[in-house]
């Protein structure tokens, strides 16, 4: 059975090419919103780290009626960090809109989300987007993409590819570069022509993997997936079919599909339809649905390995309970433990009753979870990310990351000192032309940690880097990643501008006066190599004698202030990021001075 009333399709790019911009468009012309009906920009990216941030950090589903075909729609992350995202609805669809800029050109996630829609055997259409904007190369991009189907192998099909030339934002796309756009008309056709329908047996026995888990605080987990085979209906049984080779007996509370951006119930649906599924409390992504009869699990979707893990531990700092919501172990292992059912590219390892080692794809990836976290409420800390070595009859082996860089051509030189201090080797290097440097590296991961701030330094600001997984290779040796250490608060008290006046000659400040402190609360940055004890508490002696000028007001240094990406690259081996709903803040492992000192010695001895 062939569904030519559907079609099930991807949209994948690089970060920022205008993905959730392209469905926006997509859903306004089919008619799924009223005419006068009033929506925010990019209404896919519904998460409010999403919103902040300009990125999508979760797949979502929607869908769209065009000329009597449902063109079921999957927006997917661009950061490789989110690649879970990614492979996970790659079994979902049957073909992908590869979105490229008409300008930057094929990007190194670009690369990334079009190998692996490759390699599933889907059927790519090329959207050249944001073709109005000046600087648009597009004979040059269509090229570009050209060359890289070539590189990843595509197969012959693959490489007649159809193109489209769009721009999002103003809600037009054409088959030609040269000719004037209306709407979205030529798209919509263009994926009715080229994406295949989906076929399957809708007599035989009910197949549905399990691809996305979504959760309502009233019906609890929901189950999402493309029935590959026979019918599902509201209210059967069936048998699940889990990834640890369990079958368990289940019944079909409710059945759904997507409409819009909304759920809509549903009795029954057949071959080729995204469903979404309630009533089984523990279903998983990977978990196929079977009917009772045949039970035939579909294969599961392999998902690359974690490359950088992290500590979360239960807050023992003096104030810890001040300001979370949740604040035991109990509390912290049931969030994790939940976190790991729907992201797959994560993994949870219990190291105590009160520290979890959690693995991810990248710092960004860890860090969305935490700042997650603590915005629902949840008080713990968290220890510098650290890359997952593997031990092999070789020898030892750490993750590699291609590194692709884009710099002012004046800082280039420092870029690539600084690199080359973190053990990397450039395999590229030229010039774009206007007035920028492109550099290509193959770096450890653990060079990455932590220098991002310092890259951004060196190029002003006007540099930008993104970054690749590029398997593993041979222990490159020890490095210096951080070149000054910590100011630490000598008391537990209030700062004051006297005391900070005072600590700032030491270094840089990271805290104004008013703020409460701890002992062995860091509280800036020395100025050089080893960490000092300060007292930001430290208040002016009172005498009855008065010199002149001595009372002037105390010029202080405004001080830095960390996000918690910066927390988190910036804190040394012996240091933890202490998170709360209302604050970010860095201590020492070891809080008292006499006992991390003593401790200290005992490890260099």
């Amino acid at each position: 059975m062939q569904r030519k009333d559907i079609r099930n399709v991807a949209i994948i790019a690089h970060v920022d090419h205008g993905k959730t911009t392209l469905v926006d468009q997509m859903l306004r012309q089919s008619g799924t919103f009223r005419v006068n009906e009033v929506l925010e920009e990019r209404v896919m990216d519904s998460n409010s780290l999403e919103k902040e941030r300009g990125i999508t950090i979760l797949s979502k589903n929607t869908a769209i009626s065009y000329k009597d075909v449902k063109i079921n729609i999957i927006d997917t992350p661009g950061h490789a960090d989110f690649g879970g995202e990614v492979e996970r609805i790659m079994n979902m669809v049957d073909g992908v809109l590869l979105l490229v800029d008409a300008s930057e050109g094929p990007m190194p996630q670009t690369r990334f989300v079009l190998q692996k829609a490759l390699k599933q055997g889907l059927t790519p259409i090329v959207v050249v987007n944001k073709v109005d904007r000046p600087e648009a190369r597009i004979a040059e991009v269509i090229d570009e993409v050209l060359d890289l189907f070539i590189d990843l192998e595509a197969s012959d099909e693959q490489l007649e590819f159809s193109t489209i030339y769009a721009s999002a934002k103003n809600g037009f796309a054409t088959l030609s570069p040269d000719e004037e756009g209306v709407d979205f008309a030529p798209l919509f056709e263009s994926i009715l022509d080229h994406i295949p329908s989906p076929e399957g047996d809708d007599q035989d026995g009910l197949q549905l993997s399990i691809s996305s888990i979504d959760y309502d605080k009233y019906i609890g987990r929901i189950g999402i997936g493309k029935i590959a085979r026979g019918t599902i209906n509201k209210g059967q049984s069936a048998v699940l079919a889990t990834t640890k080779d369990e079958l368990v007996n289940v019944k079909i509370s409710n059945l759904y599909n997507f409409q819009g951006l909304k759920r809509v119930e549903l009795e029954t649906a057949t071959v080729g339809e995204i469903v979404a599924i309630s009533g089984i409390a523990d279903i998983n992504i990977g978990d196929s649905i079977c009917s009772v009869d045949k039970v035939e699990p579909l294969p599961y979707i392999k998902i690359d390995d974690p490359t950088i893990s992290m500590t979360f531990m239960v807050s023992d700092s003096p104030f810890a309970g001040r300001e979370g919501t949740f604040v035991t172990s109990r509390h912290l292992k049931d969030r994790l433990e939940r976190e790991m059912l729907s992201n797959v590219a994560m993994r949870m390892e219990e190291l105590s009753a009160d520290s979890f080692k959690v693995l991810g794809r990248g710092e960004l990836h860890l860090s969305i979870l935490i700042e997650t976290m603590r915005r629902e409420g949840y008080e713990f800390s968290v220890s510098r990310p650290q890359v997952i070595m593997k031990k092999t009859e070789e020898g030892l082996l750490e993750p590699m990351e291609r590194l692709f860089v884009e710099a002012p051509e004046e800082n280039a030189s420092s870029v690539i000192e600084k690199l080359g201090q973190r053990k990397a080797e450039m395999q590229n290097m030229h010039p774009t032309g206007t007035g920028m440097m492109k550099l290509e590296f193959r770096i450890p991961a653990r060079g990455l940690i932590g220098y991002r701030s310092e890259f951004l330094t060196d190029t002003k600001g006007y540099g930008i880097f993104h970054h690749l997984f590029d398997g593993y290779d041979l222990y490159r040796g020890d490095f210096r990643v951080r070149t000054r250490g910590s100011l630490i608060a000598f008391e537990s008290g209030t700062a004051v501008a006297y005391g900070i006046y005072n600590a700032q000659e030491r270094g840089k400040i990271f805290i104004s006066p008013g703020t409460d402190v701890y002992e062995g609360m860091v509280v800036g940055e020395s100025s050089r190599l080893e960490d000092i004890a300060v007292n930001v508490c430290k208040r002016k002696q009172l005498t009855n004698v008065r010199a002149s000028g001595s009372d002037d007001a105390l010029k202080l240094v405004p001080p830095i202030v960390f996000s918690l990406e910066q927390s988190l690259e910036f804190i040394a081996d012996d240091e933890l990021v202490e998170v709360t709903p209302k604050s970010i803040r860095i201590r020492k492992r070891i809080l008292d001075k006499v006992t991390r000192e003593r401790t200290q010695r005992r490890t260099q001895g």
